[in-house]
């Protein structure tokens, strides 16, 4: 749904068939689309029109997937915030985008409210017509500088990612997607949300990944498709043999991505399952980029080749990228927009290889950036953070593996005065984003910099 008439082409035929699960209920493609038309309107009688940001701050749940096609149909720019960011992290975002209203924010829209006003509207379509090539959503992601920049993503760059995964994953309106990955991530909404409009497939939708139940609603659902992150494999690698087997009989793909995938928990999960993880690489200013065969060798450790239409090249051993999938540039922020292209090229920051037959392994990145469980971590804004705290001279954070999440933060403190690792801790807990709080608060006596000052984070002492 990029546009109106891609929406009404994909529910071409399949108006009446299910499209949506959530919470027990289920909805039909017609019912989606009024919905959405009823919040569209909802929104509009509010005052928002197209170009503005609507700020969203909600968990999985059908209100959002309402939300988000409202705004595409509204030409509304989509801006969502990561439920575990606090108010520190919202407020940065917030003040950046300046969204026209919020939702689930203290002092803006509540949903239940938001949701009982739609329900009152007329289901007929508005008179919108966006243009494909404007921005749909403002995703935010780290920078160098610490602070989140926000990528700004077009209609056509979703449309672009979701025609190459369709034809590189085999998407069809056969499928049943099972999506437990979170809608204010460019995954869950780049492929899962995305992929699934544009297929017309059958989607279950839950709330988030949770592996108490995650076997039971494999067994209760049986999807043939699964987008996840390796912390998700890894604790599906815990699922009785006999569920395995029941879940992988009626299973077609599941697909990796936002982290690397430890080759071991791919050939362990391909003897639990009976099923090879698909390996992918993208990133939130790119959307998919490269992928591992659907037909073909899936090659552990290795993310595969370039998807139709994405040119990959390495220029001293770093991943610049070109094609439709390619984000309009940073939100109000032309200097580091112009940084970060080269000749047309976005240039990712990321570490490869290539072999001859054209599969690339990623070997690293050229900043210090940290992925913990999918989600991205810049050192720098929890040594920022770190360092306005009593008693903290400096503060070095480096990621430290972990084998449930790939990586976790782990801080070096040089303390001013007395060294208080419980208070620090707090603090963190209090401001910042839960996979962001250090694992470890370690004390050094001093930070190993080179002869110009720069901390030299390889030297420091191992946790």
């Amino acid at each position: 749904m990029y546009s109106r008439g891609v929406f009404e082409g994909s529910l071409k035929g399949r108006s009446g068939a299910v499209g949506l699960e959530w919470s027990g209920e289920a909805f039909t493609f017609a019912q989606v689309d009024a919905r959405s038309n009823r919040m569209a309107r909802e929104l509009a009688g509010r005052g928002l029109r197209a170009g503005d940001r609507l700020g969203v701050y909600l968990p999985n749940s059908i209100h959002l997937v309402d939300l988000y096609l409202a705004c595409l149909k509204l030409g509304l720019i989509f801006v969502p915030i990561n439920i575990l960011y606090r108010e520190r992290e919202i407020a940065h975002i917030v003040q950046d985008a300046e969204p026209a209203a919020t939702v689930g924010l203290e002092g803006g829209w509540q949903v239940e409210e938001l949701a009982r006003a739609a329900a009152q509207q007329p289901a007929e379509p508005t008179d919108a017509a966006p243009d494909p090539e404007a921005p749909a959503a403002i995703i935010y992601t780290s920078g160098t500088t610490g602070r989140s920049k926000g990528a700004v993503l077009t209609r056509a760059n979703f449309a672009a990612n979701a025609g190459n995964i369709l034809e590189a994953w085999r998407i069809t309106a056969e499928d049943r997607l099972l999506l437990a990955l979170p809608l204010f991530h460019v995954h869950g909404l780049g492929n899962g949300l995305h992929g699934w409009l544009a297929s017309g497939c059958r989607m279950r939708l839950v709330e988030r990944f949770d592996q108490r139940t995650a076997a039971a609603e494999f067994l209760d659902f049986r999807p043939t498709l699964f987008f996840g992150v390796p912390t998700m494999y890894l604790r599906l690698l815990e699922t009785p043999p006999e569920q395995a087997r029941a879940i992988g009989a009626g299973m077609r793909l599941f697909v990796s991505g936002s982290a690397p995938l430890a080759p071991q928990v791919l050939e362990q999960f391909r003897a639990l399952f009976g099923h090879t993880i698909l390996e992918r690489y993208g990133m939130t200013e790119t959307l998919m980029n490269i992928s591992n065969p659907y037909e073909g060798q899936r090659r552990p450790g290795s993310v595969g080749q370039p998807l139709p239409g994405v040119e990959i090249r390495l220029v001293e051993g770093e991943i610049y990228i070109r094609g439709p999938n390619v984000f309009a540039g940073y939100w109000r922020q032309p200097e580091a927009t112009r940084a970060a292209f080269a000749d047309g090229w976005f240039r990712s920051g990321d570490l490869a290889t290539a072999a001859a037959d054209g599969y690339y392994t990623l070997v690293g990145r050229r900043s210090d950036l940290i992925i913990s469980g999918g989600f991205n971590i810049w050192p720098r804004e929890i040594e920022e953070f770190l360092g306005e705290q009593p008693g903290v001279a400096e503060a070095a954070v480096i990621g430290a593996p972990d084998a449930a999440r790939g990586e976790v933060p782990v801080a070096y403190i040089v303390p001013r005065g007395e060294f208080d690792a419980a208070a620090l801790e707090a603090a963190c807990r209090r401001s910042l984003a839960s996979f962001k709080v250090p694992r470890a608060f370690l004390r050094v006596d001093s930070l190993p910099r080179t002869a110009l000052g720069k901390v030299q984070k390889h030297l420091l002492p191992k946790s």
